[in-house]
């Protein structure tokens, strides 16, 4: 299992006149992580995109907020691979800060043909770079079939 973890600071820009992070800035600070997991398992979106013409975008998105984050805070989020399906990919989400969970976000990811944007299959090596990062849940592994 590998959790990615991203640091980023809350800036001026991401939030709203009273300091506290704004909900569309933090989706796009997420897609941000995602770019960055995307270059951490080898398929830096300007390869996917540009030369290999494979969309990743976002079909389903659910976010749960705890907790506001101001301006100046430090947050971490932390990604890991739920599930590989043929053509989409969920991942986990916890943003976290100095006091704890902020908010948690799931979302899944489809490849697309950016050629004709429909659903493709994951090629091999990116369902094999995916596989290897998949989070196992330890409780379901222990318990005997």
């Amino acid at each position: 299992m590998t959790i990615f973890s991203f640091d980023r600071e809350l800036r001026f820009g991401d939030c709203d006149p009273s300091g506290i992070a704004y909900f569309p800035s933090y989706l796009n600070i997420l897609n941000g992580v995602v770019e960055d997991f995307w270059a951490a398992i080898g398929f830096p979106w300007p390869e996917l995109i540009m030369v290999r013409k494979i969309g990743t975008p976002t079909v389903h998105l659910t976010c749960d907020f705890s907790w506001p984050s101001m301006f100046g805070d430090l947050l971490t989020f932390k990604l890991r691979i739920g599930r590989v399906g043929g053509s989409s990919l969920h991942l986990e989400h916890v943003v976290s800060g100095a006091t704890g969970m902020r908010w948690r976000a799931r979302q899944i990811l489809a490849a697309t043909s950016l050629v004709d944007h429909h659903a493709i299959p994951w090629p091999d090596d990116v369902r094999t770079a995916l596989l290897a990062h998949l989070h196992v849940d330890e409780e379901a592994e222990a318990t005997p079939s």
